[in-house]
C-alpha cells in the first residue's frame, strides 16, 4: 500500500471539546501544541505497551519519496484502553495507520494522537469515546457499601513482614532447584539487565510474598485489601467463591482466591504475568502455566502469621516452596508511604556497560 503524510496545521480554540480534555493532561501542555494539529499516516514499526503511556513507531513516506520515523501517543493509559478493549495487539508492527491529533512542540515527530483509523475500519481514542467522567453509571437500586465479614480469625490491621526473614534471593526449596531443561536454558542465558525489578516494575508475585517491607490487610467484605508497603503495590484477595474471569489480563500480582481452613488462611492465584521467582533470575511462564497456592496459619494468639507459598509451574519438575513470616504491629512503627522507585541507577549501569540503547526498549 503506498503510504502518504498529510501534516497540516490549524488554530483550533482552547474550549474546543476535544482539546479540553486533552489540555487537562498532566503532561500534554509541556510537550504538545494545543492550537496546532496534524494528520500522519504510515506503517507500524514499534509498540511500545506500557504506562503511562504507550507508543507507536511509524514509518511515513514522504512525498519526495524519503521516509520519516514519527511516534503516535495516545492519550489515557492502560487500564482505560482495557475498558474499550484496547490491547497490546490491537495495532500490530506491519500495519498501516492513519491518525490525527495535536503535533509535538519544538519540531519533534512526535503526535498526540487522540484519533487512529485502523485498515480495519475500527477507531481507536477520542474520536470514538469523549467521555469527561461525569456521567452517572452508579446503580441506586445497589448497596455499595462495604461490610466486614465475621470471620473466627481476624488478620485485618497492620503486619511487618521482617519476622522470620530470610532474603529472596536463591531461598527457594528444594535445593538443587528441580529445573526442566527449558528453564535451566533460559535460567543459564540471563544477563545484565532483564531483571523488571531493576527497572521500577511492580515485583509482584512470587517475589513479593519475601519482601520485609510491612504490610496491612483490610476486610473490604467480599475480598480482603492488601497494601505492601514494597512499591505501594496493592493486591486483592477475593473471598466470596468467584474465580477468575476468562478475560481478566495477567498482571503482577494475579487473580488471588481466598478461603480458611480453621486458622489458616488459603490463597490460590493465577493469571499472574511472566517474569522471574527471585532475583537469582530462576524463571516463571505466567499465565495458564503457573498456579501459587499460599498458606498463612495464624497463631492462637493471633500476633504471629507462618506464611507458605508453593509455586507450581511447568518450567520445574516439582513445586517450589518459599517460607516467610509476619508479626503484628501498630501501625504508628512503619505504615509510610514507600518512597519511589527509581530507574536512574539501573540505567546509569546500562550506560556504562554500552547497553543503554539494547535495552531501552
Amino acid at each position: 500500500m503506498n503510504v502518504k503524510t498529510c501534516l497540516y496545521f490549524a488554530t483550533i480554540p482552547l474550549a474546543c471539546a476535544g482539546l479540553s480534555n486533552a489540555i487537562a493532561h498532566h503532561a500534554f501542555i509541556t510537550e504538545f501544541e494545543a492550537d496546532l494539529e496534524g494528520e500522519v499516516q504510515g506503517v507500524v514499526t514499534e509498540v511500545m505497551w506500557a504506562n503511562p503511556h504507550i507508543r507507536y513507531g511509524v514509518n511515513v513516506t514522504m512525498s519526495d519519496g524519503t521516509t520519516e520515523e514519527w511516534f503516535l501517543q495516545p492519550p489515557g493509559n492502560l487500564p482505560a484502553y482495557r475498558l474499550v478493549n484496547w490491547a497490546r495487539d490491537t495495532v500490530q508492527v506491519g500495519d498501516t495507520v492513519r491518525a490525527t491529533g495535536n503535533l509535538a512542540r519544538n519540531g519533534f515527530k512526535r503526535l498526540y494522537a487522540t484519533c487512529i483509523y485502523l485498515e480495519s475500519g475500527r477507531r481507536l481514542g477520542r474520536c470514538v469515546n469523549d467521555s469527561d467522567g461525569s456521567e452517572l453509571v452508579a446503580d441506586p437500586d445497589i448497596d455499595y457499601t462495604v461490610t466486614a465479614n465475621v470471620y473466627e480469625v481476624d488478620i485485618s490491621g497492620f503486619w511487618i513482614n521482617r519476622y522470620k526473614f530470610r532474603a529472596t534471593v536463591d531461598d527457594l526449596e528444594p535445593k538443587p532447584i528441580p529445573h526442566t531443561p527449558e528453564s535451566r536454558a533460559i535460567y543459564e542465558a540471563r544477563v545484565f539487565g532483564d531483571d523488571h525489578v531493576l527497572r521500577c516494575i511492580a515485583p509482584g508475585l512470587p517475589r513479593i510474598f519475601g519482601s520485609p517491607y510491612p504490610m496491612e490487610v483490610l476486610d473490604g467484605g467480599t475480598h480482603y485489601f492488601m497494601l505492601f508497603l514494597q512499591g505501594n503495590s496493592p493486591r486483592w484477595v477475593w473471598m466470596d467463591g468467584r474465580s477468575a474471569p476468562d478475560a481478566h489480563p495477567l498482571t503482577s500480582m494475579g487473580f488471588s482466591v481466598g478461603h480458611w481452613e480453621e486458622r489458616t488462611l488459603v490463597i490460590e492465584t493465577t493469571r499472574l504475568s511472566p517474569g522471574w521467582l527471585d532475583g537469582s533470575g530462576y524463571p516463571m511462564t505466567g499465565g495458564d502455566q503457573t498456579r501459587i497456592v499460599e498458606r498463612w496459619a495464624v497463631a492462637e494468639n493471633g500476633l504471629t502469621i507462618d506464611r507458605t507459598m508453593t509455586v507450581h509451574d511447568v518450567l520445574y519438575t516439582e513445586p517450589l516452596i518459599r517460607t516467610r513470616g509476619s508479626v503484628r504491629a501498630e501501625a504508628a512503627d512503619g505504615l509510610l508511604e514507600s518512597p519511589s522507585c527509581d530507574p536512574n541507577g539501573h540505567y546509569r549501569d546500562l550506560f556504562e556497560r554500552g547497553l543503554l540503547e539494547k535495552e531501552l526498549y
